[in-house]
């Protein structure tokens, strides 16, 4: 039988935080990040695949989920939550696991605590190579035009089965794991007095996309010294088209500029490995744990 976690609330300095905590008597520590726009229920198939004597925290990372909607929304900010909530709760022995946004973030958190870390899961963590940093221009324009094409997502749905019925055969939810893409519609909805809405909605999530241009780890990953793992999905290969994950965004010598890093290819999935494998991941996490 699945453990069912225990919803819980933090209150931060500027931000008010959701979190999902499955608990147990073992000292292990697994701490989840999640991507812009998902949100903590997200891992729920790669929780099942860790020991039940692991304590696991899932957070709503600001702007997402059940946690407040209040910015500023860049990517350093989210980062700069959770030094705060591990510092709130006196966490330390942490394995964490980042995807997308939420691994910049972990590697953010921990380079700011890393007496607080024992290691961490970087899955796909949107770390640009340097030079790309340098050719970044500010997306804010484009999303106060309302041109970002996140700002036009469909927000409002009639239920959770509703949204699950209409993206379980859209690329690329349709290759996603279906028992995480009931997790995904199932917690990814508030009820509202007419029906349900995106629990991040779509112009946050367009300005966490547009708004994060002054979010280069550059100088931070000295400081970055656990046992980390990249996991990286089919190489980018020339320049980006318009929100599209089918690729890693990833820079290829992120794990080479970690002091205590490997790399871990996986050309045969796409930007959403916790999605398609959790059990990959899962994989990744038991193993650190026990080291």
């Amino acid at each position: 039988m699945a453990r069912i976690p225990v919803e819980r609330r933090i209150a931060l300095q500027d931000s008010e935080l959701c979190y999902f905590e499955w608990t147990a008597d073992d000292d292990s520590l697994v701490l989840l990040l999640h991507a812009t726009g998902f949100h903590a229920r997200c891992w729920d198939q790669t929780v099942a695949e860790l020991p039940e004597t692991c304590r696991v925290i899932a957070i709503d990372l600001r702007g997402h989920g059940r946690s407040s909607k209040t910015g500023p929304f860049g990517w350093f900010d989210i980062g700069n939550d959770v030094v705060e909530f591990v510092d709130a709760l006196d966490l330390s022995n942490i394995v964490v696991a980042g995807h997308s946004m939420g691994g910049h973030c972990a590697l953010y958190a921990s380079s700011h605590r890393t007496g607080r870390f024992k290691a961490m899961v970087l899955v796909d963590p949107v770390v640009l190579a340097p030079e790309q940093y340098a050719e970044q221009t500010d997306g804010a324009l484009a999303f106060e035009s309302g041109e970002h094409p996140i700002a036009r997502r469909k927000a409002s749905w009639n239920s959770p089965e509703e949204m699950f019925e209409n993206f379980k055969d859209r690329h690329p939810f349709s290759l996603w794991q279906q028992s995480v893409l009931r997790d995904y519609c199932h917690f990814g909805l508030l009820r509202t007095t007419d029906g349900y809405a995106l629990a991040c909605p779509p112009k946050i999530e367009a300005q966490i996309y547009t708004g994060t241009g002054k979010r280069d780890l550059k100088t931070l990953l000295p400081r970055v010294t656990r046992p980390t793992v990249v996991m990286r999905a089919k190489q980018r290969i020339g320049p980006r088209q318009t929100m599209d994950f089918s690729n890693s965004p990833t820079w290829s010598g992120l794990a080479q500029a970690l002091p205590s890093a490997r790399d871990i290819y996986l050309p045969e999935l796409t930007h959403f490995i916790p999605m398609q494998r959790p059990d990959l991941v899962a994989a990744e996490i038991r193993d650190l744990l026990t080291h």
